[in-house]
């Protein structure tokens, strides 16, 4: 990861954002550390993409992990009336 201040990146924004196609820029400031982190938007949406996985896959476990009765595909069908 390519790390820049503040005042590089305003210099140079076009250049940092050309490279965060490639890799993400962090932008740090003296007083505050890291502020921002640069990244392409196919590296952002494949990353938003993995966490609604990951929290799908998170709330698949809960409803499975769940001590309610079931209700049988059979008795669902009756109850429809299907």
């Amino acid at each position: 990861m390519v790390s820049v201040t503040l005042s590089q990146f305003r210099n140079q924004q076009s250049d940092y954002i050309a490279i965060a196609q490639r890799e993400p820029v962090e932008i740090t400031s003296r007083g505050a550390g890291r502020r921002a982190v640069v990244v392409s938007p196919e590296f952002y949406d494949r990353v938003v993409a993995a966490l609604k996985d990951v929290a799908d896959a998170r709330a698949a476990a809960e409803a499975r992990a769940e001590q309610e009765p079931r209700v049988s595909h059979e008795d669902l069908r009756r109850e429809l009336g299907i």
